[in-house]
């Protein structure tokens, strides 16, 4: 398979239009005539570049994958750090919905993680954690992502809700506590959610036993 250009056209050029058409429309509006199209040539210079479309699709999943392993911790204490990971793994799954679904159809979604969870497994170890308790502390933390992220899209995509929260929790909804009920009519915020829940987690696994 070649990788230079050709008539202008780079393979780069063509797995970068191709991963803009799975974010914005999904795999399936994927064709390759519809990126050739998009690209302003013809089919056959797609397949000089990047074979068919299996190959296309393995091709964008390593791009993919090897996109999402770059995350570098920032803070100056072990809780900061594993909360900056967190934010941007979050950021890496909601900002490539349909190419991290790509890669979960292709069956490499371990892989995919792979990258954070050596950067959470760094920062166990400098925290002091060893064994069971860093495997423990590096998976809790990415199910925790992994599952916030989701919900977000479920309740993102979810058709409106009747009755919704406000009107579900109305005064009385929580037994002798309606400032409760008002907070929970309101809005989720969720990013103040996401800090708050990763935090508190991060803190009860770093803590040291017995406490």
């Amino acid at each position: 398979m070649a990788s230079g250009a050709r008539g202008g056209l780079t393979r780069e050029a063509v797995l970068e239009a191709a991963a803009g058409l799975v974010r914005r429309h999904g795999p399936d509006a994927l064709t390759m005539r519809r990126l050739a199209a998009e690209l302003g040539t013809a089919v056959t210079s797609i397949y000089w570049h990047v074979g068919g479309r299996e190959a296309l699709l393995d091709a964008l999943v390593e791009r993919t994958v090897a996109g999402l392993g770059e995350i570098r911790p920032a803070g100056r204490t072990p809780e900061q750090r594993v909360l900056s990971v967190a934010c941007a793994l979050r950021c890496q799954l909601r900002d490539h919905p349909h190419l991290v679904a790509l890669v979960h159809e292709r069956g490499l979604t371990e892989r995919m993680f792979l990258p954070a969870q050596q950067v959470l497994v760094r920062e166990a170890q400098a925290a002091g954690l060893r064994g069971a308790r860093a495997a423990e502390f590096v998976r809790a933390v990415q199910f925790q992502v992994v599952g916030h992220v989701l919900v977000e899209r479920n309740r993102e995509r979810a058709p409106a809700q009747h009755p919704d929260e406000r009107e579900l929790w109305r005064a009385g909804s929580a037994g002798t506590d309606p400032a409760l009920a008002r907070a929970l009519a309101r809005p989720v915020d969720t990013e103040r959610l996401f800090l708050t829940a990763v935090r508190a987690l991060v803190r009860s696994l770093l803590a040291p036993h017995g406490k």
